[in-house]
């Protein structure tokens, strides 16, 4: 079997996005409904030595990258101890963190001594009063975080923030010179019509290619590239050092260099982030399945993974939200 992941469009796969919880303890209006419950049962996560044994196929395969997401990781006990076993695979090297960074004031020593190397916090405001009415949180909790990351160490510090036509837009001028200001990256992503929430906020979806004409009328945007296996098209400030990244699933979808799969904290591996092409691997690793078996029902996997999504031909499709996938 060849070392490579390769699917039938000749994509690379060669990044997974893990999610370790579907928990979270901020509730995003394009993520979860206010009072959802539904969540998977902690007897239904995968263990620790369930993820590592997965992880450690992927690795073999080929696969160099690993996000840690939600949910909100962090909300997994002993999550450090988990980076720390799956950076020490062979294959793996590059660990990175999704997180909303609530958790990061007691965590984040603790991830970078583990050998997490970047971390991606999700801000959609500034605005005390806005960010709660989207998230149903407090800023200072985020921004305390921030302020944790750095003292840890992490470089970069990448700032996610959905961009949200009549809702947010009016702040991506503020979250710019905040980045300049603190030293991070900016990434502007567009909305998903993911499960309802989705649907919903894709009522206030933002072609980011009218914001980056916005933001070049006060700035000189220059191209630039960033470490890391994720889609963004990055610019850089001229006379800074931000970059901003594009993230555009709608408006410019980047499907045709997809090189990513995730795997949900049940063990499900979802081969498209807007299409239900899956593989469940809890059942096959709880029956018993060799590493052989297993690798193949991987490679047999890959084998299907779709062309592209359809967010814009089929916006109903996906009923999952995006919690439930992992981020």
């Amino acid at each position: 079997m060849d070392n490579a992941l390769i699917d039938r469009f000749g994509r690379r796969i060669e990044y997974v996005r893990l999610s370790v919880t579907d928990k979270c303890d901020l509730r995003c209006v394009y993520c979860l409904p206010k009072g959802f419950k539904a969540f998977e049962e902690p007897e239904h996560w995968l263990s620790f030595d369930e993820i590592e044994r997965v992880l450690r196929v992927f690795g073999e395969l080929g696969v160099g990258r690993v996000r840690l997401t939600g949910g909100e990781p962090l909300l997994r006990k002993n999550l450090a101890a988990l980076a720390a076993r799956l950076k020490r695979l062979p294959g793996i090297t590059d660990l990175s963190l999704s997180t909303n960074a609530t958790q990061l004031p007691r965590q984040a020593a603790l991830l970078k001594r583990a050998g997490v190397a970047r971390i991606n916090v999700s801000l959609d405001s500034l605005q005390p009063k806005r960010f709660h009415e989207l998230t149903g949180g407090q800023l200072y909790q985020v921004l305390a975080g921030l302020s944790a990351a750095q003292q840890a160490g992490f470089d970069p510090i990448k700032i996610n923030m959905v961009a949200m036509r009549g809702v947010n837009d009016g702040e991506i001028e503020d979250m710019v010179q905040f980045c300049i200001e603190q030293n991070f990256t900016l990434r502007l992503i567009e909305t998903m019509p993911m499960g309802a929430t989705g649907r919903a906020a894709a009522d206030h979806y933002l072609d980011l290619q009218q914001v980056k004409a916005r933001i070049e009328k006060r700035y000189e945007l220059m191209p630039s590239v960033m470490p890391g296996g994720g889609p963004a098209r990055y610019v850089r400030v001229a006379g800074t050092n931000l970059r901003i990244g594009f993230i555009t699933p709608i408006s410019q979808h980047f499907c045709e260099t997809c090189n990513r799969v995730r795997l949900s904290v049940d063990g499900t591996l979802y081969l498209c982030l807007g299409q239900e092409d899956k593989l469940e691997l809890r059942p096959l690793l709880r029956a018993g399945v060799d590493d052989g078996e297993l690798k193949q029902a991987v490679v047999d996997a890959i084998a299907r993974k779709p062309e592209r999504h359809e967010f814009r031909e089929k916006p109903a499709q996906v009923l999952r939200f995006m919690a439930m996938t992992g981020g």
